[in-house]
């Protein structure tokens, strides 16, 4: 069959060029798109992750009208709270992300400054995460745009607080928000100027949840903290938290729509040329079942053609999509240009996929050249 195959390839070039066309066109795509899809997906997570941490976990005795209105809770707990929650087994499906600080409001310069003190970010240790926010070294501070206006101070500076000398690591730009009356220094030394050793006040964290409002995810996110520091409580910021939901979830569905879209084309595309295929060759067909060749003989040169052919329009289609999505995802994909490579797990399924969707769309014109009359076919020729 196989000789007969070959032939039949060499025969029909123009039919073989297009059905080949069509495939690696298809591959290619898939190809391009599962390639640039990764880094899509990865690419809205940072942007996602970068709007900030949407969670924040407080005292339970905090007075959230005062909260509110200063900006911090009044009350404290141990710095080994975050410890806890981070060690807690199965907690990084839930919370991420978490940064310990505390925060106090001081004068500085004739005016009030928030002092914020935070500690390295903590992340989930089997998926690698990149911790955010930015590093402060010990000693030094990061002023906000108005503190900095205020005090005249700029990068390289000296500020004494609480009878020790601090530099100034950085003026930040103005952002237009309370982070402007800011003042950043590392968790240890903002306890000591504070007077509140081993202690903090909130924990920041991210919700690994991404469901919308109308999914109720804070009930999800409280019942969880309740089980792991039944002494906090958990408050969301419905706004952000919904916006990155929406944003992963829009992504999602792109994928489940595009996907079976562009095999359900390829396997169309396959089907028709198959079953013109199965047109031209009524007259050999019908010599084939005069002579006595069976069903099973007729299906496999259809639906053997269709996946030799599908098997090397896989190999190509690869290295099309792959290469398009080396050229052409680093200019679209910015922020993780650098993580857009050749997946070589896309080169075996390429090689099983595509001979795969050739043979099931060339089925049915199988079937229908299966069930031709060899006296009818060999009548009208």
């Amino acid at each position: 069959m196989l000789p007969l195959i070959l032939r039949e390839i060499s025969f029909r070039k123009g039919h073989t060029t297009i059905m080949l066309c069509g495939l690696i066109s298809v591959t290619a795509l898939m190809t391009a798109y599962l390639s640039t899809e990764s880094a899509a997906e990865r690419e809205t997570k940072r942007v996602a992750r970068d709007l900030g941490f949407n969670l924040r976990i407080l005292p339970k005795q905090t007075d959230m009208d005062l909260y509110w209105f200063q900006g911090f809770s009044n009350q404290t707990m141990p710095e080994a709270t975050v410890e806890r929650l981070a060690n807690y087994q199965g907690v990084f499906m839930t919370y991420n992300h978490l940064m310990a600080s505390l925060r106090q409001k001081i004068t500085m310069g004739g005016g009030d400054v928030i002092l914020v003190g935070v500690a390295p970010t903590i992340t989930s240790p089997d998926k690698k995460k990149r911790p955010m926010g930015f590093t402060i070294k010990s000693r030094t501070l990061h002023l906000g745009y108005q503190v900095g206006q205020r005090l005249g101070l700029k990068s390289g500076d000296t500020l004494q607080l609480s009878g020790h000398d601090f530099k100034i690591e950085k003026v930040m730009v103005e952002y237009g928000t309370e982070e402007d009356v800011y003042v950043y220094g590392t968790l240890k030394d903002v306890q000591g100027i504070a007077g509140k050793p081993g202690q903090i006040n909130e924990i920041k964290a991210i919700d690994c949840l991404c469901l919308t409002a109308d999914q109720d995810p804070i009930s999800i996110l409280r019942k969880e903290l309740e089980k792991i520091l039944p002494e906090a409580r958990v408050i969301q910021d419905r706004v952000q938290a919904d916006a990155r939901a929406r944003q992963r979830q829009m992504v999602q569905r792109k994928f489940e729509f595009l996907s079976p879209f562009l095999m359900v084309c390829g396997a169309i595309w396959v089907a028709v040329l198959s079953a013109l295929n199965v047109r031209e060759r009524r007259s050999e067909i019908g010599i084939w079942r005069a002579l006595g060749k069976g069903g099973g003989f007729i299906a496999g040169l259809v639906i053997g053609k269709a996946m030799i052919i599908g098997f090397f329009a896989g190999f190509i289609g690869f290295w099309v999509g792959n290469s398009m999505a080396l050229e052409v995802g680093p200019s679209i994909f910015q922020i993780t240009a650098k993580a857009i490579k050749t997946e070589w797990s896309y080169l075996v399924w390429s090689l099983i996929l595509t001979p795969l969707l050739a043979a099931a769309a060339s089925f049915i014109p199988a079937m229908l050249a299966v069930t031709q009359d060899p006296a009818e076919t060999l009548r009208e020729s």
